[in-house]
């Protein structure tokens, strides 16, 4: 084997071995994020109302 291809070689398995290495990381980065979810909008109004009421109450 001449001394470029072996280069090449060791070039070659580098690269392969940082993307196998980012690719864990995203992967680890992705399955640790948590999700977030709205509210429904009808839940919302819903919620806004009931305080409305409860303060209502309270006031009286």
């Amino acid at each position: 084997m001449s001394g470029s291809m072996i280069t090449v070689i060791i070039v070659s398995v580098v690269v392969v071995a940082m993307v196998v290495g980012l690719s864990l990381l995203t992967l680890s980065k992705g399955y640790g994020y948590n999700h977030t979810i709205d509210p429904l909008p009808d839940e919302e109004k819903n919620k806004e109302e009931n305080e409305k009421d409860g303060e209502k109450k309270n006031n009286q």
